[in-house]
């Protein structure tokens, strides 16, 4: 009986039937048939009943048989779509672990990585230097994407394969030979997407052998479309991160058409469903089911919803007196509400911009039953439901913030200067150590952050601007992801208190964030600008870092001096001395990291700056001495740990290297850089076979990285396994056709099973890479014109 119930309620879903049936049917059309689609894209204003229909789409899918997942605005980047998609499987007993060991750690060490990341080549010339042949034309090809480049972003597209290849070659050059040793934390914070998308591809793959589909669910994709589009286009076509099993399904729901610059090429597997409000027999028809059926009220619900089917929806509820002269859906929802404890509540609740059961205490203030009012409040049909929150739809909570503000501005300032009051009070309990400039570096106080900023806005958007604007600057430093959460939460409350100043502002911050060319260090040229003489050398030194992700050195150097001619400061000189190491100047780099040492009240990061310079000086006793302080100051700190272990390496102490990275692996045992130095110190220790366990450990974490594949061959090879060497050498370069260092490994192991010609054909393409490779010239030399023995191993191919 249960079933049929539910089975009747559901067939009392109102309209979109048509979008019902041909997203049901598809279910019936195998994968292999030409009229199956892979891709629905549900669009419409507004109101319309994107998500409500979604939903709908999805129970549908689970009644065939479907493993499904929901994601929606909150996901403001690819990791947090992985996650959410991991979340829902989960929950349906198809737990995606491996990819949500690597989410695990790419939010443990991202901030350890974007500490790594500012490093520079230790040989650089000054100013940026050109791109190498290798990467320039990987750039070209599309197979290193804007992600190299921090600042840009992972998915932004539109960049210059000249800088994209730039930003590749000083990121190989920072984080190693290999690309990463600095550690894989850095690499995968930096860009995450392809070392997560072969996860989740691989995880989706298992998953999907088990039940007859995987339906995908991406909600409100007008926000997160600019973010999320092209990750899903190349998730559809399989070139980067693996093909996608067949039974995949994707549901896309916004209010704007696909850009056709993104999906044109993918427009014959997309089913478009364009919404339009309900008609007039389908808003009779749901009226009809709810009891109403007086003729002039049944006239007044279509006069005043317009067939937007939420406020059809809210209105059928209690659709009040008919013809009432001037009246608004909103107003008719406020008149029949007669409990003033209800009403009140219900406008209150408007001012957040997401709620829970502690904002909801927050807004509607003392004296009320909380616990029974947020239960009532969630009934409504226009408070729409998240993993960890409720909000308004925009169709209601614009009118009602509308009335609130121009009803009683004394009222709409006290209420929103209670609600930010109320996240600044929360944000102290959870870190009340963290000073102002330090809160975008948490996320759960970031969070709490941007909704205060947005209530102070609210409140009082001329004089809370300022320290909105000193927000911009930490929001930047953390990238174009949470810049964007910062500009949209401007943006949001100069059109919700009618501010045109800040309304301008907020859209010129998304203007530049949506240009790849500007994206962060657009948005800190509009900051420096506009802030303060008390913020300003905050937004210069931020922008000095941006601009050094950038590979623009000696602009990143102007504005680091800028920065410190207002005044000494620990990251301005970090900065600094990052920025002369990218230009070679190891003596000015230095200088300026004592002077950040000598500054600081915590130690730790200026300390591991400048014990890596020190290493990269070749000056290995005062890395020694800088990341022992480090490590004992931070005993839990990963990437400090086992970069003392290269050190001690590097000083002929293998074994204390092995400790080190024990130790580390034991804080994190997916932590991939750690693997991949403990095989090279296993392999010199002579445990070739201890080197390959921690490489099959290193290549199940990531599956497709083409460093793990490259240290792999090098194992094989110092194992006497030349031709499973030149295997693993080989889809190593298919990952990634610009890695010269593997190629000049696998020349070592042509020669060593005898062909010549293969080995010197290798070096030549090594060269012709990187023209001042000089190891690989030597080899080249040594086999094309004598008969002397071949090198033991290439390690003078990592220096």
């Amino acid at each position: 009986m249960a079933q049929l119930l539910q089975r009747h309620q559901q067939d009392g879903f109102v309209g979109r039937r048509r979008e019902l049936s041909l997203f049901a049917e598809n279910f019936a059309l195998p994968p292999e048939d030409p009229r199956h689609r892979f891709v629905f894209h549900v669009r419409g204003m507004a109101g319309v009943g994107k998500t409500t229909l979604v939903r709908r789409l999805e129970e549908t899918a689970r009644e065939h048989g479907a493993l499904t997942a929901y994601v929606d605005e909150t996901a403001h980047d690819v990791p947090a779509a992985m996650a959410a998609i991991s979340g829902c499987l989960d929950r349906q007993g198809h737990p995606l672990k491996a990819l949500d060991r690597q989410l695990a750690a790419y939010h443990r060490f991202r901030h350890e990585a974007e500490a790594a990341a500012q490093a520079g080549p230790a040989d650089g010339p000054p100013g940026a230097p050109a791109p190498s042949p290798g990467s320039l034309a990987a750039a070209q090809a599309g197979l290193i994407g804007a992600g190299m480049l921090p600042v840009v972003g992972a998915f932004a597209g539109g960049v210059d394969p000249a800088l994209v290849a730039r930003g590749a070659d000083r990121l190989r050059a920072t984080l190693g030979p290999r690309g990463r040793t600095r550690g894989d934390d850095a690499g995968l914070a930096l860009d995450p997407v392809p070392v997560l998308g072969p996860l989740l591809v691989a995880e989706l793959d298992r998953v999907a052998k088990d039940v007859p589909w995987v339906a995908l669910f991406l909600d409100t994709f007008e926000r997160t479309g600019p973010v999320l589009g092209t990750w899903l286009r190349d998730l559809l076509a399989g070139e980067r991160y693996g093909p996608l099993p067949g039974n995949v399904v994707l549901t896309l729901a916004g209010r704007d058409r696909l850009d056709p610059a993104c999906w044109s090429e993918w427009s014959h597997a997309v089913a478009d469903l364009p919404l339009e409000p309900f008609t007039e027999p389908e808003t009779r028809h749901l009226l009809t089911a709810r009891g109403v059926v007086d003729e002039p009220v049944v006239q007044d619900v279509l006069r005043l919803s317009g067939g937007l089917p939420v406020l059809v929806s809210t209105l059928a509820q209690h659709p009040g007196e008919p013809n009432t002269a001037g009246a608004t859906a909103v107003d008719r929802f406020l008149k029949w509400e007669d409990d003033p404890a209800r009403r009140a509540a219900a406008l209150a609740c408007a001012l957040p911009r997401r709620l829970n059961q502690d904002v909801f205490a927050a807004a509607v203030g003392d004296g009320t039953d909380a616990a029974e009012l947020y239960g009532w409040l969630r009934t409504l049909p226009f408070v729409g439901e998240r993993d960890d929150h409720a909000r308004y739809h925009d169709v209601v909570r614009a009118p009602m913030l509308r009335l609130q503000r121009t009803g009683s501005p004394q009222r709409w300032r006290e209420a929103h200067t209670r609600l930010a009051d109320a996240c600044a009070a929360w944000a102290a309990e959870a870190g009340p150590d963290v000073s102002p400039h330090e809160l975008w570096e948490h996320e759960n106080l970031r969070a709490l952050r941007l909704e205060e900023l947005y209530h102070r806005l609210c409140a009082a958007p001329r004089t809370a601007v300022e320290d909105a604007l000193r927000d911009g600057i930490g929001a930047c430093t953390e990238g174009a992801v949470q810049a964007r959460r910062w500009a949209r939460a401007l943006a949001e409350a100069g059109e919700d208190t009618d501010d045109l100043p800040l309304r301008r502002l907020g859209a010129a911050c998304l203007e530049a964030l949506d240009d790849p060319a500007r994206s962060v260090v657009g948005v800190l040229d509009l900051l420096v600008a506009r802030v303060g003489p008390d913020h300003r050398a905050h937004a210069l030194a931020a922008r000095g870092r941006a601009l050094y992700d950038a590979g623009r050195y000696e602009d990143s150097l102007a504005d680091f001096d800028r920065a410190l001619a207002l005044g000494p400061s620990p990251r301005a000189y970090t900065g600094r001395a990052l920025a002369h190491r990218a230009r070679g100047d190891l003596d000015a780099a230095l200088a300026d990291h004592d002077r950040a040492v000598g500054l600081a009240t915590r130690q730790a990061r200026p300390l591991a700056h400048r014990g890596e310079t020190h290493r990269r000086a070749g000056r290995y006793a005062e890395a020694l001495a800088d990341l022992d302080r480090v490590v004992g100051l931070d005993p839990a700190w990963v990437w400090p740990r086992a970069s003392r272990a290269q050190v001690k390496h590097a000083l002929g102490r293998p074994a204390e290297a092995l400790a080190d990275l024990d130790l580390a692996l034991g804080m994190d045992p997916d932590h991939l850089w750690s693997l991949v130095r403990r095989a090279q110190v296993r392999r010199a220790l002579g445990d070739t076979t201890g080197a390959l366990a921690d490489l099959d450990r290193a290549r199940a974490v990531a599956p497709g990285d083409p460093w793990v594949l490259g240290e792999r061959g090098e194992a094989l090879r110092a194992a006497g396994r030349p031709a499973d060497a030149v295997a693993a050498y080989t889809a190593a370069l298919a990952l990634d056709p610009g890695y010269a260092w593997a190629l000049g490994s696998r020349a070592l192991a042509h020669e060593a099973l005898g062909d010549t010609g293969a080995a010197v054909a290798d070096l030549d393409r090594a060269l012709a890479l990187d023209p001042g490779y000089a190891w690989a010239a030597a080899q080249r030399d040594r086999i094309a014109g004598s008969n002397q023995e071949p090198e033991p191993n290439s390690e003078q191919n990592r220096t």
